[in-house]
């Protein structure tokens, strides 16, 4: 049970092809993140951000991204506190972008700049038990195979560390839901095709959302990998979804 991209016919398909998508479209992806959320995406990140604000003040704290991207999500939780947050991806084009970003980020606030490494978010390459926090926004729906990733954040996380996993879910069926289905199955798929070059990629991303799990499904999912104190918050019409929990 993961992600299904057209043509994919296994899941080390379906990886090959998510990994082949967000490396050419990583020259825009910013851009567009901001444009098509209509910046709401920044507002997303900023409440994960406080919700995990306990395990940021910590001096000691070690922290993952995972399915980084450019680095978006990791920067705003190392500019909240202390902790050491290191970011994971395994587009290689995305880590690039994520280094200048944080460069810069390190310039302005006299911050180190933070590690980003390419790796396979099915299989990690730290120890058991490495960090306090494990994060991904908008990066889980794209595994290949969710349980598998649910459990390998469950094995690198340290006891009593926390899960925070942020995504787009389908709304409800409401006037507001309807509209934003219609704004993001026919307007979004097109300024992304244009703005990005690749149709195929922003056509993909609401197939993605309407296939992904619903939030009890990913709550369900949670609980049965292991993790105690599973909630989901939903926000902005019922459109993206954090979900938390612990090891």
């Amino acid at each position: 049970m993961g992600t299904l991209p057209d043509g994919a016919v296994s899941e080390a398909d379906a990886s090959s092809k998510v990994r082949q998508m967000f490396t050419q479209i990583a020259p825009r992806y910013d851009l567009l993140n901001h444009v098509l959320s209509l910046q709401l995406d920044r507002m997303w990140r900023a409440r994960t951000t406080r919700r995990l604000a306990p395990i940021l003040n910590r001096p000691d704290a070690l922290v993952l991204d995972l399915c980084c991207g450019t680095g978006d999500l990791a920067l705003a939780l190392a500019r909240h506190g202390p902790a050491r947050v290191i970011g994971a991806d395994f587009a290689h084009p995305m880590l690039l972008r994520a280094r200048e970003k944080s460069a810069r980020q390190s310039a302005a606030t006299g911050q180190a700049p933070l590690h980003f490494l390419e790796a396979d978010a099915l299989c990690l390459p730290f120890a058991d038990g490495s960090f306090d926090a494990v994060t991904t926004a908008f990066g889980f729906r794209n595994l290949a195979n969710y349980q598998d990733g649910l459990l390998e954040i469950r094995r690198v996380l340290k006891p009593g560390g926390q899960i925070a996993v942020l995504e787009f879910t389908e709304p409800p069926d409401t006037l507001l839901g309807r509209s934003y289905r219609w704004y993001f199955r026919e307007v979004l798929p097109r300024i992304g095709g244009v703005l990005s070059g690749d149709s195929a990629a922003y056509k993909y991303l609401p197939q993605s959302v309407s296939r992904f799990l619903r939030p009890e499904e990913l709550s369900a999912l949670m609980r049965a990998a292991g993790y105690r104190d599973v909630q989901h918050a939903a926000w902005t019409f019922s459109t993206v979804c954090l979900h938390v929990g612990v090891k």
